[in-house]
């Protein structure tokens, strides 16, 4: 472990040196620099990622697929929403608009006396190893967007953002950063929040992101997996997670097939680990790979939109009734 994090340490310093560092003195950033190294880290991770989808992943996909895929044009609109957020452009944006409010905010909070609570020392001697606090995190972060994603699902309006994510028809490696950019933001907002308040190291945040994302891609992909009746319960398969994404099964309750109406529910919203929904009773373990889709797209022809602009423009629309 120390080993991976020197040689990430090393990549780190040598990429923010050789690149980010002039480019940030040449455009007038120098007073950035702190922030500016930060990034490169999350640029790195970036990078890393797309490394193991188009070497491991892809192949794996190619392997054994779900379905042929026939649309390539809507996989490569998917392609630009990763490196959209993977080379932590989105990052960016949010860097120049909501951070300075976020550290004023938490900033005044502790002046007036509030700390944050820090997690990893509940347990001393136990959570001060580096590993133990790493897992707890990934635990607490993963009941914090099982819970997001069942809000996701829950509201309709933000159901009209969301619906963006589950209307891709033809599932990838690619497709878990195809969101609506709106609903990326208010899904990073809490996520910021409860990392401010539970006091996770910023380094551990980027381990807990990255290693989530990476995991999210794999359920994304078109693969024919499943990790057998007690692995599907231990960890989110493409299997448990396709179903989630499966046409009537993912994102409306068993109410449609009686009163005729899409009742907003579903099943399968574990992020990393299925305990969640085994625990809220929302888990699906039927052994199926059913097509993906929304239902009012598949059955009434609803535009969601064929490029990353027309997406992201239809999906304000219906937040405003107007799609």
């Amino acid at each position: 472990m120390e080993f991976l994090v020197s040689l990430f340490s090393s990549a780190q310093e040598w990429l923010f040196e050789s690149v980010l560092q002039p480019v940030m003195f040449a455009v007038g950033l120098g007073n950035l620099l702190v922030d500016g190294y930060a990034a490169t880290g999350w640029l790195l991770v970036g990078l890393l990622q797309l490394a193991v989808l188009v070497a491991v992943i892809g192949p794996l996909q190619r392997w054994r697929p779900v379905d042929a895929v026939t649309d390539r044009a809507t996989v490569r609109v998917d392609m630009i929403y990763t490196v959209i957020h993977r080379l932590g452009l989105f990052r960016l944006v949010l860097f120049f608009t909501l951070d300075n409010w976020f550290d004023t905010l938490f900033g005044a909070l502790r002046v007036t006396g509030v700390s944050t609570f820090n997690l990893d020392a509940v347990w001393p001697g136990v959570t001060d190893l580096a590993w133990v606090s790493l897992i707890i995190y990934l635990v607490v972060f993963d009941a914090l967007q099982y819970a997001i994603h069942r809000g996701q699902h829950q509201f309709e309006w933000w159901w009209k953002l969301h619906s963006l994510h589950h209307a891709q028809r033809q599932m990838t490696m690619w497709s878990d950063n195809r969101n609506h950019l709106l609903d990326d933001v208010l899904k990073d907002v809490i996520l910021v929040v409860v990392a401010q308040l539970i006091g996770i190291p910023p380094g551990q945040f980027v381990a807990v992101v990255a290693f989530t994302q990476l995991s999210e891609s794999f359920q994304h992909a078109n693969l024919r997996v499943w990790f057998g009746r007690v692995g599907e319960r231990l960890w989110v398969s493409p299997r448990f997670h396709r179903l989630h994404h499966s046409v009537g099964i993912g994102h409306e309750t068993a109410a449609k097939q009686v009163t005729g109406k899409q009742v907003l529910g579903g099943h399968n919203f574990g992020v990393l680990l299925p305990w969640w929904d085994m625990l809220f009773g929302t888990a699906n373990f039927e052994l199926r790979f059913e097509q993906t889709g929304v239902r009012d797209q598949v059955e009434g022809g609803r535009d969601y939109g064929s490029g990353f602009w027309s997406q992201q423009w239809q999906g304000l629309k219906r937040l405003a009734g107007r799609a």
